[in-house]
């Protein structure tokens, strides 16, 4: 999908897949080289939107330089996630590399679909050039294990867009003090985000405050509440472990979500349920102050509004700063023959070269994991989102990455959305959603 202001996640169904048997793989390891890339061909899958086209423009790249075609097929997201799983069914799948969701990489790892690279991978780049996040939860499974199933592809964090026009405008910075008794200034924690969006809500001028993901569909009430979830001290389960009562079911998790509220009725008609394209264009329509929403979608803001935006990291609370991650990794099918295998490894190897990278972040959204690219001066210069997007890498965090993250995920968004729209006290929604919690992960055999 180009970077338009619709709808970007819709409702997935649940997976509905034939495992991929790790005894029935047919492609060997792809250890084998290819004798002659002559009329080779790879294909990769990726959901529609800018940063496939700016790998696709780097595979024409990579065609002329090895003569092997490289094909990213671009598939609409609300059939993605359904198409790569069954896909995974078949006995040779139609591409060689998936870019998937950080959350499949369990259900990716565990059925045998992804390939393991935890030992070809090293032989390529430096772990230690990949950012220690994105290599957590984009590549890792499990976590911190040192079994790595994909490369980094697309690395993303939620971050702060704001109406930077409207923070200098004279007669906006004198009401302000007026009002508050201080400067008008990008807010830095939660607190001052919500005095600076009641502030800016004028619903009479058509006018509003901020604007969050909401949505029911997919993961956006999810991902948008986690920015405050985690600044309030909420988590979702245990740190090393899998416990979920005692964890979920906690005051800072009641206050994130309070706040959440607080924040959503700042905001236009309908806040309390939007996707991120709708989130997109209740701040691209010209109507709302602040925006959270992932880095990935800052190019096409910037280019509407140009100078009159600007961009940050998330707030804070309490010295709390943690923004929900987001970002696909590359992985490699095990359903497909040994050559291709290599062939998608050589590619991948070539990708996360760092003159590659300085090429891929050229590119709309096109943000890199490697490390030293982070940091550098140039990169954090280019443009006016990248210095707020890698300092905010260094804070992601991710939902579950087990292989139940939908069933997980399902009854979040459902409690959560439950506590949100007031059918539920809070505290009561949240022990409804850690008792569901636990007992998806007994039933896996995660929890005892």
């Amino acid at each position: 999908m180009k970077l338009t202001f619709v709808s970007l996640f819709v409702a997935l169904a649940a997976l509905t897949f034939t495992a991929c048997s790790k005894d029935e793989k047919g492609a060997g390891d792809g250890s084998s080289s290819s004798s002659s890339t002559a009329a080779k061909a790879l294909k990769l899958w990726w959901f529609q939107w800018d940063p496939a086209a700016g790998l696709q423009e780097l595979g024409k790249e990579y065609e002329a330089a090895t003569g092997v075609k490289v094909e990213v097929q671009q598939i609409p997201l609300s059939s993605y996630q359904d198409k790569v799983f069954l896909e995974f069914g078949n006995s040779r799948t139609a591409f060689d590399i998936v870019i998937g969701d950080s959350q499949w990489i369990g259900r990716g790892a565990e059925s045998g679909c992804y390939l393991e690279l935890t030992d070809w991978l090293p032989t390529v780049v430096d772990l230690k050039s990949i950012h220690g996040r994105a290599a957590k939860y984009l590549c890792e499974y499990p976590e911190n294990s040192g079994k790595w199933f994909a490369a980094p592809c697309e690395t993303d964090a939620v971050g702060l867009c704001y109406r930077k026009d409207w923070f200098d405008d004279p007669k906006e910075r004198e009401a302000f003090k007026a009002q508050f008794g201080r400067e008008l200034t990008v807010p830095t924690t939660f607190d001052e985000f919500e005095q600076v969006a009641s502030f800016f809500f004028r619903p009479d001028e058509k006018r509003y405050g901020c604007v969050m993901t909401t949505g029911r569909a997919y993961d956006a009430l999810t991902m948008g509440l986690q920015n405050l979830l985690w600044a309030y001290g909420g988590m979702w389960h245990e740190e090393g472990s899998f416990r979920v009562k005692g964890f979920l079911d906690t005051p800072g998790t009641v206050a994130a979500i309070e706040k959440f509220k607080a924040l959503i009725a700042l905001g236009p008609k309908k806040s309390e349920n939007l996707d991120y394209g709708e989130a997109l264009e209740a701040f691209a329509n010209g109507s709302t102050a602040m925006m959270l929403n992932y880095f990935a979608f800052f190019p096409g803001i910037h280019a509407k509004f140009g100078d009159k935006v600007g961009f940050a990291t998330v707030p804070s609370q309490d010295g709390k700063r943690i923004a929900s991650l987001g970002g696909q990794g590359l992985s490699i099918s095990t359903r497909i023959p040994a050559e291709q295998q290599q062939l998608a490894k050589d590619f991948i190897a070539w990708f996360l070269k760092r003159e590659t990278q300085e090429k891929w972040i050229t590119k709309p959204a096109g943000f890199t994991a490697n490390t030293a690219i982070l940091a550098s001066p140039e990169f954090r210069a280019k443009t006016p989102y990248n210095a707020p997007f890698a300092d905010s890498i260094d804070t992601m965090r991710d939902f579950w990455n087990v292989p139940q993250f939908n069933e997980l995920l399902n009854v979040t968004q459902k409690y959560v959305g439950q506590a949100v729209d007031g059918q539920m006290n809070t505290l009561e929604a949240l022990h409804k959603l850690a008792d569901e919690k636990e007992r998806i992960l007994r039933e896996a055999g995660l929890l005892k």
